[in-house]
């Protein structure tokens, strides 16, 4: 989850972390607020994500699978809330970069998944 939220956060403009590819110096409370982010996404995404594909379900058929991608953005944005009441430095600026972001971390998870196998 670091490695999908740390390359939207590269490659998605609107999609930013304080402390990274901003000219800062990095340094270990920057690392492990990256770490926390990770975590929440995680958590969202093993909580909140099934209810809302299961809610979801006819939708997601109707349009051949493609509803997926505005889950996982909706996932992003409640991530970004999350990290921002507890002031980690992650945001989210609007649902067209949740959506971008949401289509890098799809594709890094699923390159970590065939690299780190089980």
């Amino acid at each position: 989850n670091a490695a999908a939220l740390l390359a939207a956060i590269w490659l998605v403009p609107g999609i930013e972390f304080a402390g990274i590819f901003d000219g800062s110096p990095l340094d270990l409370r920057v690392v492990l607020n990256l770490l926390l982010a990770a975590l929440i996404f995680g958590l969202v995404n093993a909580v909140v994500r099934p209810i809302l594909k299961t809610l979801t379900c006819a939708l997601t058929v109707l349009t051949l699978g493609l509803f997926v991608f505005v889950i996982n953005a909706l996932m992003l944005l409640l991530t970004a809330w999350i990290a921002g009441q507890l002031d980690l430095g992650f945001q989210v600026n609007g649902f067209v970069p949740a959506l971008l972001g949401a289509i890098v971390t799809t594709i890094v998870s699923v390159v970590m998944a065939v690299i780190v196998r089980d």
